[in-house]
């Protein structure tokens, strides 16, 4: 059924692991902060140990956050760190022994059941770019070569006796926070101290950017009418529309308020149009075999053509046939000695809209049965 598709598939596996994640650090920094816990684990349950777990809730509701944004590109990665991660803040919810705590605990244990459902969809491979490894390995290094320098001049620095220190020295130090509690004393720590912050920071600022790059890409998708690879990877039990004509509008219409769906057409300017009305499309051929694959025809429902071009929606759906012999496709024909050429594409629905008209205002003309109700029980109108 559409309704358990709907709370059970991959849309609600996201969005219940983005709302644990939000819970986590919510309720962690509650616990951090309120001095007064109440709960029937409360008695049991160590103020320090409460506290503690409150700290790293908020940290593995972040990590949690890291794995909801995964599960948005289907990645294996981000679910199989999301499985770790969904236990781990049920288990801190229960030894936070708040009232405020036991809603992540239900929360979390009702996102992992829907997860683990869902894990043949999430399939993707994690395949990082040569910007994105080289950024997180200047940053990897750069910690390392400043946490390993700062400990080895630790007797120079004032405020250092650990790794932890020198750890802490460096990350504030590439952050460009600098607390200044912890300073050069000798010129040779002064030294060391400038090529840290120098490779520390560019470090953190090529990070940076590797982040911020995909948002600007994304809007810059949304502002030319094209869709993200997350978006698209989102899709599921959605209609495919190939193409865009005059009767793309009354079918855009009637599908907003029942399903999701995706309109493929290399029309620049109706692609625009459709973004600009949060319509979800993909500007590229719809006949071609890579844009049908980018929007999902296999995890699709259905598929509509119904373009001014007869020959164009018999392309497009040979191609929608092919890659998913399972769909169905529903076609509209402009010329009716067309309708067994388009059934024979692939289509299993044609209807001709004109033919149709032509019927209804015939039989009014006549005087035959009630054409005006028909019309209007075609377009739902009262």
């Amino acid at each position: 059924m559409q309704w358990d598709r709907d709370w059970l598939g991959v849309r609600a596996s996201i969005l219940l692991t983005f709302a644990v994640a939000a819970l986590s650090v919510g309720t962690g920094i509650v616990n951090i902060s309120t001095t007064t816990v109440t709960g029937p684990l409360a008695p049991y349950i160590p103020p320090m140990v409460r506290q503690t777990v409150g700290f790293t809730g908020a940290l593995t509701g972040f990590l949690t956050l890291a794995g909801a944004f995964m599960l948005q590109s289907r990645y294996r990665l981000g679910w199989y760190l999301t499985v770790v991660m969904l236990p781990i803040t049920a288990a801190q919810g229960l030894l936070q022994a708040s009232e405020y705590s036991y809603p992540l605990v239900a929360l979390s244990l009702i996102t992992l059941l829907v997860v683990l459902l869902n894990r043949r969809t999430f399939d993707n491979e994690l395949d990082l770019t040569t910007t994105q490894l080289a950024a997180t390995g200047s940053l990897v290094a750069a910690q390392a070569y400043g946490t390993a320098g700062t400990y080895a001049f630790r007797d120079e620095f004032h405020g250092v006796d650990s790794l932890t220190d020198a750890f802490y020295y460096t990350l504030v130090t590439g952050s460009t926070v600098g607390y200044g509690d912890i300073y050069a004393q000798t010129e040779q720590a002064r030294l060391f101290a400038m090529s840290a912050i120098l490779l520390s920071v560019a470090s953190f600022a090529v990070a940076l950017g590797v982040v911020l790059t995909p948002m600007i890409e994304a809007r810059l998708s949304a502002a030319l009418g094209r869709m993200t690879e997350q978006q698209l990877d989102t899709l599921e039990n959605h209609v495919l529309v190939l193409g865009y004509g005059d009767l793309t509008e009354p079918i855009l219409e009637e599908l907003e308020d029942q399903v999701r769906f995706v309109v493929i057409t290399e029309d620049e300017a109706a692609t625009r149009r459709l973004a600009n009305r949060d319509v979800h499309v993909l500007t590229a051929d719809p006949s071609d075999e890579e844009p049908l694959e980018s929007a999902g025809i296999d995890r699709a429902r259905a598929v509509i053509a119904a373009t001014n071009s007869d020959a164009e929606d018999a392309l497009s759906i040979l191609t929608a046939r092919q890659l998913n012999p399972e769909i169905h496709i529903a076609v509209g024909v402009t010329q009716r000695e067309n309708v067994s050429k388009l059934k024979r594409a692939g289509a299993d629905t044609v209807i001709s809209p004109a033919a149709i008209g032509g019927h209804l205002l015939v039989e009014a003309a006549m005087g035959k049965g009630d054409s005006e109700r028909e019309a209007s029980d075609l377009l739902g109108e009262e």
